[in-house]
Parts: C-alpha cells; sequence; structure tokens
C-alpha cells in the first residue's frame, strides 16, 4: 500500500498541480518510481497506489508507464483514488487512508501487509526487511535510518533496545533521543511499516473509533502499539557492508534541489546507472539531446550536468546542471548549477544560477536568475540557502508588472 496523496506543502510552487509524488525528479523519473521500482525490484507485485491531493498527473503516470504486470498472473498496480468509502470525509490520514480500504486488502488475502511511502527518494529490497519481521516474530516492523541529531526534529524519532526493538516512538521531537551507541544521530522513521494482516485491521478499526486521533500511522498507531506488541526497528542498511544505505526525504524546494544537483557528481551516492537495481519509469518518446554551434562565444556544450532526451543546447554552456526532456536553451545562454524542468525554453543571452526551473517555463530573452537575489526576491520564491523557484505563474506575474 503506497501513500500517495500528499499534498507536499514544503515544496511551495513545485506541488501548485501536482501532488509531491509526481514532481520530476532525476531527469527523467518522478519521485514515485522509486517506490515502485523498490517494490518490482523486489518481486513485490500486487501494489495499491492510494492517492488523494491534486492526483490527475500521477494517474496518468502510473497508467502509462505502470502498465506492464500481468492480470493473470495476480500480478497489479492499482491506483486507488479517495472514494469517501466510510462516512463522508476524505482521507483523514495515513492509517485512515489505508483503514477505507480494508475491503481491498482483504479480497488479497495476504499474510502481510506492506505499507510505503510515496515520496522519498531511495533504493531498496524489501525482501529482507519481510525476513527480518518474519524471523523477529515481530507484529510491526519499521524501517529507519539514521540522521543527525539535529536533523531529526523533522522526522519521527525512535528509541531501541539494542536488540532494536522498539521502546519509545515520538514525531518530530524538540529534542530527539540518540541511538544506543551513537549519541551523534537519531534513528528516523521511513515511513516504511510490515504488518501483519490481521492484526493492521484490527489496530485500523479501533483507531478509526478513536474520536481524538489524527488516523496516522506514525503519530497515533505505532506509539499505541509499542507498550502491547512486538515492535522492531529495522536499520536500513547495505546487507553486505553494514553501511547506511541512500534515502532522502526531499520534503523542502533546498532538499530537492541538493538531491537532484547530487547526480550530476562523478560518483554519486544514488546510482540510477544501476542494471541490477533499475529504476522504471514512463518512457516518452524522444529524440537523442543534442548540442549545436562551435563559433566564439557561443558554443553549444554541457560540462558535469546530466541532460535529458529531447534537448536542444544552442550556441549555450550548461554546467553542473541537471535538464530534463524538451529543454531548449539558447545561444549565449549560461545554465549554473540548477534544475530545468521539462519543456522549459530558455532564450538567448540569459544567465540562469542556482535556480528550479519549473515545467513549460519560457524564459524571455536576456533574463538573469539568481545573480541578483534581492531582485529575485520581488519575483520568485528563494529559499532559505537561495535556490531561486521559478514557476510558469511567477514568471506570468512578472512579466505582467514589467509591461
Amino acid at each position: 500500500m503506497i501513500m500517495a496523496g500528499g499534498r507536499g506543502e514544503r515544496l511551495r510552487g513545485l506541488t501548485e498541480h501536482r501532488c509531491k509524488p509526481a514532481t520530476p525528479f532525476g531527469g527523467k523519473f518522478r519521485i514515485v518510481d522509486f517506490v515502485l521500482s523498490n517494490c518490482v525490484n523486489s518481486g513485490i507485485r500486487q501494489i495499491s497506489v492510494l492517492t488523494q491531493y491534486k492526483a490527475q498527473s500521477l494517474i496518468q503516470h502510473v497508467q502509462r508507464g505502470w502498465n506492464f504486470l500481468r492480470g493473470e498472473f495476480g500480478e497489479f498496480i492499482d491506483v486507488i483514488p479517495a472514494q469517501q468509502q466510510v462516512g463522508k470525509h476524505w482521507y483523514r490520514g495515513t492509517a485512515d487512508c489505508v483503514y477505507q480500504n480494508l475491503d481491498y486488502v482483504r479480497q488479497h488475502h495476504p499474510q502481510h501487509v506492506l505499507v510505503l511511502a510515496g515520496d522519498h527518494i531511495y533504493k531498496m529490497d524489501y525482501g529482507p526487511m519481510i525476513a527480518y519481521h518474519v524471523e523477529k516474530g515481530a507484529d510491526i516492523t519499521v524501517g529507519v535510518v539514521e540522521v543527525p541529531v539535529p536533523d531529526a526534529r523533522e522526522f519521527g524519532v525512535l528509541s531501541v533496545t539494542e536488540w532494536n526493538r522498539v521502546t519509545k516512538f515520538a514525531e518530530k521531537p524538540a529534542n530527539p533521543e540518540p541511538m544506543p551507541g551513537n549519541p551523534n544521530v537519531a534513528l528516523a522513521s521511513m515511513g516504511i511499516y510490515i504488518f501483519n494482516a490481521q492484526l493492521i485491521e484490527q489496530l485500523l478499526v479501533e483507531d478509526a473509533a478513536d474520536e481524538t486521533s489524527a488516523h496516522d500511522f506514525g503519530k497515533n498507531i505505532i506509539p499505541k502499539s509499542i507498550e502491547k506488541l512486538q515492535v522492531f526497528a529495522y536499520p536500513f542498511r547495505n546487507v553486505r557492508t553494514r553501511a547506511q544505505n541512500y534515502w532522502r526525504d526531499v520534503g523542502t524546494v533546498d532538499a530537492f534541489y541538493e538531491a537532484n544537483l547530487e547526480l550530476v557528481h562523478v560518483s554519486p551516492e544514488l546510482n540510477v546507472y544501476d542494471e541490477e537495481w533499475p529504476i522504471w519509469t514512463y518512457q516518452v518518446q524522444q529524440p537523442p539531446a543534442k548540442f549545436v554551434l562551435d563559433d566564439e562565444g557561443r558554443c553549444g556544450m554541457a560540462i558535469n550536468s546530466l541532460v535529458a532526451g529531447g534537448s536542444i543546447i544552442s550556441g549555450a554552456v550548461v554546467r553542473n546542471s541537471l535538464l530534463f526532456s524538451a529543454v531548449r536553451v539558447d545561444e549565449r545562454s549560461q545554465v549554473e548549477r540548477s534544475v530545468v524542468m521539462p519543456g522549459v525554453h530558455i532564450g538567448r543571452g540569459c544567465v540562469i544560477r542556482n535556480a528550479i526551473i519549473d515545467e513549460h517555463c519560457d524564459i524571455p530573452d536576456g533574463t538573469q536568475i539568481g545573480v541578483n537575489l534581492a531582485l529575485d526576491r520581488e519575483r520568485f520564491d528563494v529559499t532559505p540557502r537561495g535556490v531561486v523557484l521559478v514557476t510558469p505563474e511567477a514568471l506570468l506575474a512578472s512579466t505582467i508588472a514589467k509591461g
């Protein structure tokens, strides 16, 4: 059960017209592709994607790119929109989301139910986690990552024994408790839970009857289960090396920007070229990227960058940047340390630095972005770390104000 209904409000303009899981990432993917790929690569082929807010682009993406499973073999990826299955309310929280679809779960008679967040970037084989759950005789298993204590305030934090039995769960605590033996890091929930099938039904029915509950796995279900049930933490580490694996919560514009630009490094921690663990997605049919003109002052080139198919760099220079599909950069323009979404057109003589340019923006000739942050703040959204977020709406408002 993939929770894919998040508003993603901290991503600001990036989720103005789409939910967070549908946000483009990494040059050709969408965020939801990572959890879906994890499932398929793990051999899990009975998957439901639960949507709610601004779901149309997500639904289209899953339908177009993830329809290769064979229903006659019991395989499926079902997209389930919020339907007010119980009462007149929409999903009130992650737990209520699954509760309202319990009839759907019962139809498949599962032994275990794997609940996943649809808005994180990581590669994970869920098989070892399920084996761990069975080996421990656990009622509930929670996937966890190690994060620096100051950063743990943004997550659900678990306290555990030396055997990983969970003793406490605090949602976004002001003073996160460090993990045993390491005062510098805390164990943060990945939003991944394994439940025994009969148990999850019992817990969700009880929670639905509690009018004081927020109906959320992290805030209600897990904390209430710790004292009476066997709840274990599963550290997300490399099975062979025991090192912490890559995992990113791209919940803010700054985090989203940094996670994308990490991919242009020589040896990024997230290897999207891994043939043993491919990231599947909907493939738009595009011609190869093209770099044209080789004249003084207008040479088409990209340095330390990722450039997706259908893009044309025409007498412009792109450095340390990530360009999605069908991006056009015209002559004498410079793009540096920027994330440029699909279908963007950057005109002549532009300077774009430290920016995210959202889908289908048309940047006028001579535009400068990321050069004067004081001016940028009057036109666009500038993050605490100085990243300029440009959306079509902000660009239009800026053009109207000028003219």
